[in-house]
């Protein structure tokens, strides 16, 4: 059992009576226990505008400190992104670290990033993030407690050495990163068109953290009789994927498709990580196909869903067709597996709902396969050859000059071999 080496009070401000206030608070102890940080008290204001210098009340600023030293804490967390002169006031008045809700996640993206990319996207958002708080960050490193390897948020990866650079160097590693960024970007720029002009179907998983995106996958995966291997992690916790993953999946019929997996998305991600990721979320804009996995279990499922919305909106994924994938419906007691329209049903856990998900999927993305008869001469055995491997042969015969065929076959390879086509 790792130590504990944060012990925190949770700072909330629900602004305007905003419904979703409770949600976001409980959304702000999982993020904090995701990196092993005791939440050991709650402090709450209703307010219809934020204090200037203290983003709280000074009365609140009082009895946050009260209640920090009374329950021994180290650190106090708020629910919303501080300004720079706000942590420096807060740290002044409190004489304790005091960190946002974006530096949380920050700081939860830098340790589950496993790809040299994802750790770049993320170096890039931590510096963006504390370019402009360089001044209140540096007052913070003497406060810090903890930092060792069993827990508690180490700022890594953008932590004390950058700091300690000036301005300028921070300035310096932002371009470096942004150009060694592009440069990535251009590659899977050059993946997508190779696999646009191959004409396999992209379909890409979409939603929440902790929506169950990876379980799908590998249900999928393991549904299709795909090898062991390519199975993906997935764990019962914020952020477990970072990364994209895509595998190639196979049909009973030959037909094949790339199913892509996402990172997940939360309620007020940090603008810096959404932009830094943009790239990696633009293979969803890409997409023929989106599954935009819901944890239906959850009393907030529409919130989520519209959370995923817009942020799949800020990066430009706009009309593309979707699946709406209602996952966990074993928890949620609703009937499941279930279709209606778009509307998918599913426990994957279980997977049960899994055969009916692959059956809209192939309706989707190969409406635009066409059924046909083709007669091909034996001195063009490579068509037929690559109609085996690429297409689903209904019925073959042999006759006297060639081979003739019933097959379904996709709308580039219908085409292609035109010539062969008995019935236009």
């Amino acid at each position: 059992m790792e130590e504990l080496l944060e012990r925190a009070i949770v700072v909330g401000v629900n602004l305007k009576k905003d419904k979703h206030f409770d949600y976001g608070l409980e959304e702000l102890h999982n993020l904090a226990t995701a990196l092993n940080v005791e939440v050991v008290g709650e402090v709450t204001q209703n307010l219809d505008k934020v204090n200037h210098a203290h983003y709280v009340g000074k009365g609140k600023v009082d009895e946050i400190r009260a209640f920090y030293e009374e329950a021994d804490a180290n650190l106090v967390i708020f629910n919303d992104e501080l300004s720079p002169s706000q942590i420096r006031n807060l740290e002044e008045a409190l004489a304790c670290k005091v960190i946002d809700r974006t530096m949380l996640i920050l700081d939860i993206f830098a340790r589950r990033a496993k790809s040299k990319e994802a750790q770049m996207q993320v170096e890039l958002a931590q510096l963006q993030y504390m370019l402009p708080r360089l001044v209140g960050l540096h007052a913070s490193l003497g406060r810090q407690g903890g930092g060792g390897a069993g827990g508690g948020l180490q700022n890594r990866g953008a932590g004390e050495t950058k700091l300690e650079l000036d301005r300028r160097k921070i300035e310096d590693q932002i371009s470096k990163l942004r150009r060694d960024l592009e440069h990535v970007k251009e590659q899977r720029e050059t993946q997508r068109k190779q696999r646009k002009k191959n004409g396999i179907p992209v379909v890409s998983i979409v939603g929440y953290t902790n929506a169950g995106k990876s379980t799908i996958m590998n249900q999928v995966l393991a549904i299709t009789g795909q090898m062991e291997e390519k199975q993906v992690f997935e764990k019962d916790m914020l952020f477990a994927t970072l990364e994209t993953s895509v595998r190639q999946v196979r049909l009973s019929d030959q037909k094949e498709f790339l199913l892509t997996d996402t990172v997940g998305f939360v309620s007020k991600l940090p603008t810096h990580l959404v932009k830094a990721f943009r790239s990696t979320l633009e293979e969803a804009r890409e997409a023929d196909l989106l599954l935009h996995v819901v944890d239906v279990s959850n009393d907030e499922y529409r919130y989520m869903m519209d959370v995923t919305n817009e942020t799949l909106q800020a990066v430009g994924v706009e009309n593309v067709p979707t699946l709406e994938i209602y996952n966990k419906s074993d928890l949620a007691s609703v009937n499941y597996p279930h279709v209606s329209g778009n509307n998918i049903w599913i426990s994957a856990k279980d997977g049960n709902g899994i055969k009916e998900l692959l059956e809209q999927i192939r309706t989707h993305i190969f409406a635009d396969h066409k059924m046909c008869r083709m007669f091909i001469p034996y001195d063009r055995g490579d068509v037929v050859s690559y109609l085996n491997e690429q297409a689903s042969i209904q019925t073959i015969e042999y006759e006297e000059d060639g081979t003739l065929l019933k097959v379904e076959l996709k709308q580039a390879d219908y085409e292609r071999y035109n010539e062969f086509i008995l019935d236009k």
